[in-house]
């Protein structure tokens, strides 16, 4: 920055031109990353806000970990859940944390956890890429998306393109 300043400083012509350059160069992508890129994140908060008004209402994240702020943005006692990712602190070779199980296997972890139809969560988040992976576990426990917000132009891995919100209907 240092440089860049003496540089400036020394610059007779185009001063004002290469300043003007710099700035636009660096608003454009601010913008984008700070107002769209990954936004669905907050987005969906919304979404989760109204299952406040809903009596005994749970969700399940099945996103990997730290995808959306979670009680920072739902302020009511509703009963979240996610897939867990402490850190290995006794640094075992073995160690696979809940998240990385789950995406090794989604539909095998999803039946495992949910012998039960009771223990069943009413409402369940994840991203677009998960959703035709579990489409069987969602079509046999009655699940329909009732929410589905933009998250971003470039999904990669667990990322997806959208963040879907579903919701078990009664039989």
């Amino acid at each position: 920055m240092i440089f860049c300043g003496f540089s400036f400083s020394n610059i007779k012509r185009w001063k004002k031109a290469a300043i003007g350059l710099l700035v636009l160069s660096n608003l454009l992508p601010a913008l984008y990353t700070g107002l769209i890129h990954q936004r669905g994140a907050l987005d969906i908060m919304s979404s989760i806000q109204h299952l406040c008004n809903k009596e005994n209402s749970s969700l399940l994240i099945l996103m990997p970990c730290h995808s959306i702020p979670y009680y920072s943005h739902v302020h009511c006692p509703i009963k979240i859940n996610l897939l867990e990712c402490p850190p290995d602190l006794e640094d075992h070779d073995t160690y696979v944390d809940e998240a990385d199980l789950f995406y090794a296997s989604p539909l095998a972890w999803l039946n495992a956890e949910f012998y039960d139809p009771k223990r069943l969560p009413t409402h369940l988040l994840m991203f677009s890429v998960l959703e035709k992976e579990i489409s069987q576990f969602l079509t046999t426990n009655n699940y329909m998306r009732t929410a589905s917000v933009f998250h971003t132009h470039l999904p990669e891995g667990r990322i997806g393109s959208h963040i879907h919100l579903y919701e078990q209907q009664v039989k």
